[in-house]
């Protein structure tokens, strides 16, 4: 999708330490099931003036999870646009309390 919108500079974030550093070639492949996927993802770096590929912790990954959950909840007659999610961040904590009333029989 990035390379069909004509992104210029892409930032790729992950969670495996692991792929991250072999992706950015500071650490090599053993594992002969992941060489495929490593030479495509070198292949598409072409596309794009810079590519940077950034390791979050997986801790600190659980807004992303949520985000993913919540995209693929999404449908969309054209399979290849969603529609922007505003997401707002707050620093402030919020809370919610729902309270279902009941019928007291006067009304």
């Amino acid at each position: 999708m990035a390379i069909n919108m004509n992104v210029q500079e892409l930032l790729v974030i992950g969670d495996s330490y692991l792929l991250i550093h072999q992706v950015r070639g500071e650490w090599t492949t053993k594992n002969s099931k992941i060489l495929p996927y490593l030479n495509h993802v070198h292949e598409l770096r072409k596309w794009f003036m810079k590519t940077e590929f950034q390791h979050v912790p997986r801790i600190q990954n659980e807004f992303a999870d949520a985000l993913a959950t919540l995209s693929s909840m999404i449908q969309h007659p054209d399979k290849s646009f969603i529609d922007p999610i505003l997401v707002k961040i707050h620093n402030q904590l919020a809370y919610c309390a729902y309270v279902e009333e009941e019928a007291d029989g006067k009304h």
